[in-house]
């Protein structure tokens, strides 16, 4: 058995973005199935399985009867937040390679803009092993990512116009999609250079925005796509990656803290594809957090270690240049719904409808969020 296009994407659906939406994320959620649904041209009634984050409020039982789904022989949850991501994707075409499954839904469903704020609270006990950092200081995802950014910058020379130009291409993909929220918010150097710090060396640009909103996919077998409506979109390889003796966002544990779970995934995901980075025509890479985009270049292969700042010059990362990312706006300028956008901007990309389209894009890459344990998808539309 391979997964290698055996399964395509061939509806996504989602809410509007927003600081604030009325609607609760059961609401949400089943309006963005919904959609899925209705964009793939398949009854809820059809679908058998299910995948979504550990982190999701919504679940299987909730979905089912809201949205009026059939006896399902397939679910599944996947942790560690925006990690999780594109293995939701990779569970549900396992699930139907394997036989266990022909119609399967993926989703988030997330009101972080309008909700609690979780990283307040500097006294909290946590679980080992956050319980050694977080009560003297190290609380948020911010800080621990802080740390990694300055030990990246002291180690390969790496500046803060290099983060500029991650921030910049995503809010350039931005202000061309009406659904992102900074939509008609440029940026400027100077806007960044001056913003306040959130955790030095990160700023206020340098952060993913907090959102409302719900996205949700449909996949199927090869065989029943080819009847869908829209183009199918094939998941050609799916990887997820934990390293050895991995710690958290900062990997204190590590020998290298800056080879993450990304190298691990891409190992993976690369070995069991019949393309190279350098095939790779557009990619969705999570971006919680500007830093972890060169990171990311470097563990999925497209620059070598150390290289990741010097390859976002001379606007390699904008439409045109050596690899267009995050078109729709990506978690910077878009959306922040745990990097769910980014595998609908994907599935938009090679099918020809997005709003920043790379011209005769045949072939993405969907990475999520490096420094937890993550997971990883390559995107063709070749059939």
């Amino acid at each position: 058995m391979t997964l290698k296009d055996a399964t395509a994407i061939v509806g996504i659906g989602r809410t509007p973005f927003a600081k604030h939406l009325a609607e609760d994320e059961r609401t949400l959620a089943c309006r963005a199935v919904l959609a899925a649904l209705d964009d793939a041209g398949i009854a809820p009634d059809e679908v058998d399985a299910l995948a979504s984050y550990t982190m999701e409020e919504t679940d299987e039982v909730e979905l089912a009867k809201a949205v009026g789904l059939g006896d399902l022989t397939f679910f599944s949850k996947v942790g560690y937040g925006g990690g999780g991501s594109c293995a939701t994707v990779a569970h549900l075409a396992a699930a139907i390679a394997s036989g266990q499954a022909t119609v399967g839904v993926a989703w988030r469903s997330r009101k972080r803009g309008s909700g609690p704020r979780p990283w307040t609270n500097t006294t909290v006990q946590l679980p080992t092993p956050a319980q050694w950092t977080r009560p003297f200081g190290l609380l948020r995802p911010a800080d621990e990512i802080a740390m990694l950014t300055r030990r990246y910058m002291h180690e390969y020379g790496a500046t803060r116009d290099h983060l500029f130009n991650v921030a910049l291409a995503c809010r350039n993909r931005a202000n061309q999609n009406p659904a992102a929220i900074m939509y008609d918010r440029p940026l400027t150097r100077e806007m960044y250079m001056t913003s306040r710090w959130i955790s030095e060396p990160l700023c206020l640009f340098d952060n993913c925005l907090e959102t409302d909103g719900a996205l949700a996919c449909v996949l199927v077998g090869r065989e029943r796509a080819r009847d869908c409506p829209n183009t199918p979109v094939y998941v050609h390889s799916a990887a997820q990656g934990l390293p050895a003796q991995h710690h958290g966002m900062v990997n204190y544990w590590n020998d290298d803290p800056l080879t993450g779970p990304a190298w691990t995934a891409a190992r993976h995901l690369w070995k069991n594809a019949d393309f190279t980075p350098q095939d790779v025509d557009v990619a969705q890479i999570y971006d919680a957090f500007t830093a972890l985009v060169p990171l990311s270049l470097e563990g999925y292969g497209f620059c070598e270690r150390g290289e990741g700042g010097s390859f976002t010059e001379g606007g390699a990362l904008e439409i045109g240049g050596r690899l267009p990312i995050n078109t729709g706006g990506g978690g910077l300028s878009e959306a922040y719904v745990h990097g769910f956008n980014l595998i609908d901007e994907g599935v938009r990309q090679l099918r020809g409808t997005s709003t920043a389209q790379v011209p005769d894009a045949t072939t993405c890459l969907v990475t999520a969020g490096e420094g937890v344990p993550t997971s990883a998808l390559l995107l063709t539309n070749r059939s």
